[in-house]
Order: C-alpha cells, then structure tokens, then sequence
C-alpha cells in the first residue's frame, strides 16, 4: 500500500524542521523567514534571535560586502553565480567563534515570475575545513622536506667529488 503526499499531511514546515541540516529563508532584502532548528544549534541563535534579522547575523563582517554584492544581482537577475553548487564559506556562531559551513541555495520565485528570496541548506564544514587545512600544511612541509633533501643530496655530491678529485690528484 502506498500513501500520497495528501494523506501525510506533510506541511512544508514540517519536512523543514525534520531535516539534520539547517534550513534558512530570507526574503528579497536579506531578512530571516525560515530559522529551523538545525540552525539554531549550528549558529546558537534561536528563531527569536534570527527571524526578522539580517543575515549579517552569521556573515563574518569581512565579508559581508562581497556576500551583499552576489546577493542583490541574484535578486535583480534571478540567477545564483553558484547555481546548484555546494558551497564552502566561513559563518559566524553567536558566541563569536568562526564556523565553516557547506551549503546549497535556491531562489524562490513569486507568482509573477520575480525573485521573493532565497533559501539555504546549510551544515557544519569545519571538521572538513580543519582536515584540509592540516593537509594542506603537510604538503608544505613535505615540499620544504624534499626541498631541504635535494639541497643535502648536492651538497654531498659536491664533497664526494671534492673528496674523489683529492684521491686521484693526492691532495690532502
């Protein structure tokens, strides 16, 4: 037996607070709509805290007039550069601590056809974030190790060769 989607009666508010991942809408001008429970507990603000607010609430303020730019003409073009793509960028908690989060976002539509906002599905990156990071360090140090090695391995070449030519010519 199967059930349809009527007979659940699955609201979409329901399926947003099930979901493990945060789940945030704003509309046109940046204001939080949608705060579900997973972003609470990813970001530490509470829906209180979030609807009504920007969104600057979690942008690191360094970047804030890079994500505003991306923003608006998504807005004007209907258009995400990103399209469907995840993406990596730093967040903000409430207690002040860097985040990094993965994300996707899709534009929702009026209608009329014309962009009423935004939403995001978003997770925590930073164990992600902090692995690469650390790889990435490895492999620094791995090529300043091979680096250090090439010029020892010469440099013993060159007092082999030193040390040969003192054999050969008797000097000593």
């Amino acid at each position: 037996m199967t059930t349809s989607i009527p007979e659940m009666s699955i609201g979409y508010q329901q399926v947003v607070e099930a979901l493990g991942d945060a789940v945030v809408i704003c509309d046109r001008d940046g204001l939080i709509r949608v705060w579900n429970a997973a972003a609470e507990r990813l970001f530490g603000f509470t829906k209180t805290d979030a609807l009504g607010k920007s969104l600057d609430l979690i942008i690191p303020e360094r970047l804030r007039e890079r994500h505003w730019a991306g923003f608006d003409k998504a807005m004007a073009t209907g258009e995400t550069s990103p399209g469907r793509d995840l993406l990596r960028v730093p967040a903000v908690h409430k207690d002040g601590r860097a985040l990094s989060i993965a994300f996707t976002v899709g534009l929702l539509f009026g209608s009329e056809g014309k962009v009423t906002g935004i939403a995001a599905v978003i997770r925590d990156d930073s164990d992600h974030f902090a692995k690469e990071r650390e790889l990435r360090r490895l492999f620094a140090d791995e090529g300043e190790l091979r680096k250090a090695l090439n010029e020892s391995l010469e440099e013993a070449q060159r007092l082999s060769a030193y040390e040969e030519e003192k054999r050969i010519h008797g000097y000593y």
